[in-house]
């Protein structure tokens, strides 16, 4: 059931959904029937692989069954494509230029303050009551100083089905309070390996030799074991999608500073041929599926223990992965593949469910602090840029945002319901204007095309004011109207 059409089936029923938000524990952070929360987190899964989205090169029942219990948002973006800011902000509520922190690297020297600290997402909850539980992948700025420092408790350093495990036996235990249990699995991250690795073989150099590389190699050779991988490819191996190619006025900045610099990724981009690319994909879909099945073993394990009825469940990823579109994979970049993830909230008698919301804009990093913190009776930091989905969620009609920014290492992104703007700090063709309905594939670029002056003004002026009210130091200088 698509959002529009929900609204208008629901009113028969908006007094019992009232009189559940009135009697929610939610409302009262002294009541012990506040709900649980279980927050699951993916790493590198853009917003289409799942295959309640209809994808049909994977299966992911897990996801769509927790998709059928609840509302899946569609149009749902990750404040920074990389992991260490985008985890940033999932953690506190702040855009990643809050700390001067624009990708990974910067993790050691990000302005991480004490209040930031204090603000967080385990330290709300644990100082409101909530027993707090981190499992899995982590990858924060350095001074936050790991979850504990966050208000958690560390479950385990377990990112695959160790992590799975480990929730299962925590979800079936003895609880006293409410908690809110925090799952980070790693895939499907282990895909960044396949590039990195076929480019290492043309340097006579070997696989890399860490666990996730060693995954990522088990998976290919399913594959590459049956002899023939042309044959291989053409039975079994997704098709290229339909914006494959570079586009004809991509920013230059894209090719300069994104992919060059990383030798593997300019490797890929030149030389990978149409095979690669699709064996890609069907390992992607591959890696996808197995954290798939470990999100199924925390999912069943909180239906046996009879706590699902009382759980709001979250799911999302940190980022995306371009998956062949543009002739990329990896992540960073601003195109859709690569900033648009997933978001599922569901629960019980509270959600309705089988709901797919394609109308309202959402920022993950931004919006997931209010919105647990809403159902959780806990007073939101006050000055946050993000905003509860608990109404969205629950059917209400309400006023939302036109917009949703999103940065990246050398620009930033605005997206409004029909157009995407994108400015890069430098080179040919650094602004980019994109027919999300008639485009989307964001092949044509209309920044430069006269009958949209307009409407790139309009983007313009949104996201100078944007970048005004968040004090981003890090894109005023490319974003002022001078630079135009």
């Amino acid at each position: 059931m698509r959002r529009r059409e929900f609204i208008t089936t629901t009113a028969a029923t908006a007094a019992g959904l009232l009189l559940g938000r009135a009697a929610s524990a939610g409302d009262n952070p002294n009541k012990q029937n506040r709900p649980n929360i279980l927050f699951i987190m993916t790493d590198q899964q853009h917003a289409g692989m799942m295959s309640c989205t209809g994808n049909k090169w994977l299966k992911t029942p897990a996801l769509d069954r927790l998709a059928a219990s609840g509302v899946r948002f569609e149009c749902t973006y990750a404040c920074n494509p990389v992991c260490v800011p985008n985890r940033f902000s999932l953690q506190t509520g702040l855009m990643p230029s809050a700390i001067g922190m624009s990708h990974n690297g910067d993790s050691a020297q990000a302005a991480v303050t004490e209040k930031m600290v204090r603000q967080s997402l385990g330290r709300l909850f644990r100082d409101a009551g909530y027993e707090t539980v981190y499992g899995g992948k982590v990858h924060l700025p350095r001074k936050m100083k790991g979850v504990e420092n966050l208000g958690y408790r560390n479950l385990t350093n377990d990112r695959r089905q160790g992590l799975g495990d480990a929730c299962a036996e925590f979800l079936k235990g003895r609880h006293e309070k409410p908690f809110l249990l925090f799952a980070s699995f790693i895939n499907p991250h282990d895909i960044c390996y396949m590039a990195i690795n076929d480019f290492n073989r043309t340097q006579q150099k070997a696989p890399m030799g860490n666990e996730d590389s060693k995954i990522c190699e088990a998976v290919l050779d399913r594959a590459r074991k049956t002899g023939d991988i042309s044959d291989f490819v053409e039975k079994n191996c997704p098709p290229l999608p339909a914006n494959h190619a570079v586009p004809e006025d991509e920013a230059e900045c894209i090719m300069e500073k994104y992919i060059n610099p990383r030798p593997f990724q300019a490797y890929t981009r030149e030389k990978w041929k149409q095979d690669q690319w699709r064996l890609h994909r069907w390992a992607y879909c591959r890696l996808t599926e197995m954290v798939d099945a470990e999100i199924g073993i925390v999912l069943d394990a909180l239906k046996e223990s009879g706590l699902e009825g009382n759980t709001l469940i979250v799911f999302t990823s940190d980022h995306g992965d371009m998956d062949s579109a543009h002739k990329l994979e990896h992540k960073q970049v601003l195109y859709e593949e690569s900033v648009r993830v997933p978001l599922i909230m569901s629960r019980a008698g509270r959600i309705p469910a089988g709901v797919i919301d394609d109308t309202h804009l959402v920022s993950n990093g931004l919006d997931l602090l209010p919105t647990l913190c809403d159902y959780g009776g806990i007073k939101t930091p006050e000055g946050l840029p993000g905003r509860s989905l608990r109404p969205l969620a629950e059917g209400k009609a309400v006023e939302w945002r036109d917009f949703v920014v999103t940065e990246s290492h050398y620009g930033r992104m605005l997206r409004t319901k029909r157009f995407k703007y994108c400015i890069y700090d430098s080179g040919r063709h650094r602004e980019q204007l994109m027919d999300m309905v008639n485009d989307p594939g964001e092949m044509k670029n209309l920044a430069e095309v006269e009958d949209y002056k307009d409407v790139l003004d309009e983007h313009r002026r949104l996201l100078r004011g944007w970048v005004e009210k968040t004090g981003d130091k890090i894109a005023a200088r490319y974003v002022n109207p001078e630079l135009y």
